[in-house]
């Protein structure tokens, strides 16, 4: 059979192969599916990478992969990208979510500024796919040959719907342009290159480009928008605003029109123009600020991470109470420790707190308090800021946090001591227990920090090191963010 990329026979598929193919896969680990014997590669190369991938190319569906600028399959003479991709269930959650981003393409500066996106490289790897999913069954690293106990969970010929497009094609454009920029402005763009990724990756909201230069950079859909695909599969259903944003710009245009309308009314007064039920409004805490936040964009959720596009991007809600100066807010919660990646000594580029910082913009919303005694219901609202994280200080001041967690876990070096007062006696807790403290990175020496939550101190169900532990998260001091916020504008 002629086909006009030159695709050789066994890399031609009808609709209903790829159905028969997958549907003997359910309930099967890719060692079981494994005819070709592609793990016996692993003997000799523990450590090799895309094993899941060649065990579905060269075993499941039966063709050797090829580096040629061209499709992987055809499916009814359509071209179709396979892309394999690992799942794991969220501790926190409970629910599905991808592992790591979806690589996709280079990114090739000397090219992608006379393209288009609909007839760019970028768009043919993405405009069909064949999407292949496992799941990641471990707490931990492992060796590639340890994928061969992990099941297949799925697949799907994926193609986005037309709101996802255009978002794609907003990212992909800001990309060339800014290329393009570097190109006009500078006579060596090539020393200019390493602020693709720096510069833009706030600006970017479905797609990212790693590594760094010099190392060539590839386009990749970021986590949180690949785990959107993978619930969307599952059928995880989040709620859809009733208005679309295909960039930042037109998200921040949104956020400036809702100030607007809404600066100087407390948080008690929004929540009664939306209708937002509360029992005692001297009880009102920053929770209700993310039910205030959806309310304004049209949508019913409490929470913003139920939302299909806030979730889709990454946005996590941040409430920032500050003085009338501009000063003092509270240290802020951010995620919990995996414990397992610490233990498993897994790179500090593949832990969940670098995907955190890197990959998450906190949407702070800002009320203003006259007094640290006022109550939050009186607070009044003055605006959004959108927050991203340095490549710098996820380099240094997060990296420099996880490094020591993971010194005193695998050194054994984790101590639990008694917390006494200036006068040498001992502290007590609240209901009558001594009060303890563990030698985790604190703030008083670092700006990303350890502190742990429970519902009393008596909510230790945590295990490090044979120490009964609340659950311990992970924290940036408010100091910090109000730096930070400084050099920010209200949107």
């Amino acid at each position: 059979m002629q086909n006009k990329y030159n695709l050789p026979e066994n890399h031609l598929f009808t609709r209903g192969d790829i159905v028969s193919i997958f549907s003997k896969c359910f309930g099967k680990t890719l060692g079981e599916l494994d005819k070709n014997r592609v793990f016996d590669r692993t003997i000799a190369n523990p450590k090799i990478t895309g094993i899941a991938g060649d065990v579905v190319e060269q075993s499941i569906l039966g063709y050797e992969p090829d580096s040629d600028q061209r499709p992987d399959i055809l499916i009814d003479d359509i071209p179709y990208e396979v892309k394999t991709t690992g799942l794991r269930n969220n501790k926190k959650t409970g629910e599905i979510e991808a592992k790591e981003p979806m690589s996709i393409t280079a990114v090739s500066p000397a090219n992608i500024t006379e393209e288009v996106f609909f007839s760019s490289h970028f768009w043919e790897k993405i405009e069909h796919m064949l999407l292949v999913y496992y799941l990641y069954d471990s707490d931990k690293t492992v060796k590639a040959a340890d994928y061969a106990a992990f099941p297949f969970k799925g697949y799907e010929l994926h193609e986005f719907n037309q709101s996802d497009t255009n978002v794609l094609k907003a990212d992909w454009e800001i990309v060339r342009d800014f290329i393009k920029h570097l190109k006009d402005t500078y006579i060596n763009p090539e020393n200019e290159y390493p602020r693709i990724s720096s510069e833009l990756r706030e600006k970017l909201m479905y797609i990212d480009t790693a590594p760094k230069w010099p190392n060539p950079p590839r386009f990749r859909f970021k986590r949180s928008f690949v785990t959107s695909i993978v619930k969307e599969y599952f059928n995880t259903k989040l709620e859809t605003l009733p208005e679309e944003y295909d960039s930042f710009i037109e998200f921040d245009n949104k956020l400036h029109d809702l100030t607007i309308k809404y600066k100087g009314k407390t948080v008690q007064e929004l929540l009664d123009l939306f209708l937002i039920p509360y029992e005692n409004a001297g009880n009102l805490n920053k929770a209700v600020s993310e039910q205030i936040v959806v309310k304004m964009f049209g949508g019913a959720s409490k929470k913003i991470n139920k939302i299909d596009l806030f979730a889709k991007v990454g946005i996590v809600a941040k409430t920032i109470c500050l003085t009338s100066k501009g000063g003092r807010t509270e240290d802020m919660k951010l995620l919990p420790i995996e414990f397992d990646e610490v233990s498993g000594a897994v790179p500090f580029e593949e832990t969940t707190i670098f995907d955190y910082f890197m990959n998450h913009q906190l949407l702070c919303i800002v009320f203003e308090e006259k007094d640290k005694n006022q109550e939050f219901k009186d607070n009044k609202f003055i605006g959004f800021k959108r927050l991203s994280f340095s490549s710098n200080f996820v380099e240094k001041k997060v990296k420099s946090t996880w490094d020591s967690i993971c010194h005193l876990v695998n050194n054994n070096k984790l101590k639990e001591s008694n917390c006494y007062k200036k006068d040498g006696s001992l502290i007590y807790n609240k209901i009558g227990t001594i009060k303890t403290e563990l030698n985790f990175p604190k703030s008083a020496k670092y700006e990303v920090f350890v502190r742990g939550s429970g519902s009393d101190s008596t909510d230790k169900t945590q295990e490090v090191n044979g120490i009964n532990m609340l659950h311990q998260w992970i924290w940036i001091k408010g100091s910090s963010i109000v730096e930070m916020l400084k050099d920010k504008k209200y949107i």
